[in-house]
């Protein structure tokens, strides 16, 4: 049901393993990868997560709307606030960067999960369609408010008062993928970025996540300031001589790509 591989020092990748359902968050799912992520989250070990779906036809298709005809209250997924019902929540609740490697459709609230990383690397096989109009349910894992902030509000109205699909060009060109590649190189193009991301100390890539997101929050006065902050606080520590060991580092690696 749920996959977790460490290929290489300082990676994670997880695997939403329901290919036959479209690798649809069934509850125990969504369980799952909270559980996941709190424990990825707490090692060591860990500093960059990869996200993706099984096979190439799903990143995930959102809820499991199988399940939840057969169940009463298995609606209030939908407005959960805790985690382990609420994966868009599990998401952003991790410190650690997650790169979301898009093999597939992401619909409705796979979608909202999409929107929860960090970074989308796309195959040619990803699409992207909000269809909670369309179905009669309200957004309640932060679609509404993050899509028009990733794409601007008159794309995000064309989404989601269509139920239209996206695609992976057009996504890339509206700002919301990275980049991307043919289905056979996806993996290999989100490891890269993962293990580029993993050569940088853990606590330098989670306070600098968090100092994005945390300003991106507020005014550009609020974040400055905030940036000011944070930035006075963790110098403070820096040596000249951490800067200069970290300095021959970089010129090498500029040197050699």
């Amino acid at each position: 049901m749920l996959l977790v591989e460490k290929p290489f020092d300082g990676v994670a990748v997880v695997t939403l393993n329901r290919p036959e359902a479209m690798n649809a968050l069934s509850k125990a799912l969504r369980q799952a990868l909270r559980q996941a992520m709190v424990e990825l989250d707490a090692d060591p070990e860990v500093k960059v997560i990869v996200l993706t779906g099984a096979g190439e036809r799903a990143f995930t298709a959102g809820l499991d709307l199988k399940e939840l005809s057969s169940d009463p209250l298995g609606m209030g997924a939908a407005n959960a606030t805790d985690p382990a019902e609420n994966p868009a929540r599990a998401l952003l609740a991790t410190r650690k960067p997650i790169i979301g490697a898009i093999n597939g459709v992401a619909i409705t609230g796979g979608f909202e999960v999409a929107l929860a990383c960090d970074v989308l690397i796309c195959s040619t096989n990803a699409r992207f369609a909000d269809t909670h109009a369309r179905v009669g349910i309200t957004p309640g894992w932060g679609l509404s408010q993050k899509l028009s902030r990733v794409i601007g509000p008159y794309r995000a109205k064309e989404l989601s008062l269509t139920g239209n699909f996206l695609d992976a060009r057009t996504a890339y060109e509206w700002g919301l993928a990275n980049r991307v590649v043919e289905p056979g190189e996806l993996m290999e193009a989100a490891l890269t970025l993962a293990r580029q991301m993993a050569d940088i100390e853990a606590d330098m890539l989670v306070g600098y996540k968090a100092m994005i997101d945390d300003g991106y929050e507020t005014t550009l006065a609020e974040g400055l300031k905030l940036e000011h902050e944070r930035s006075l606080a963790h110098n403070v520590e820096v040596t000249p001589e951490m800067v200069a060991a970290r300095r021959e580092k970089v010129q090498a690696r500029g040197r050699s790509q």
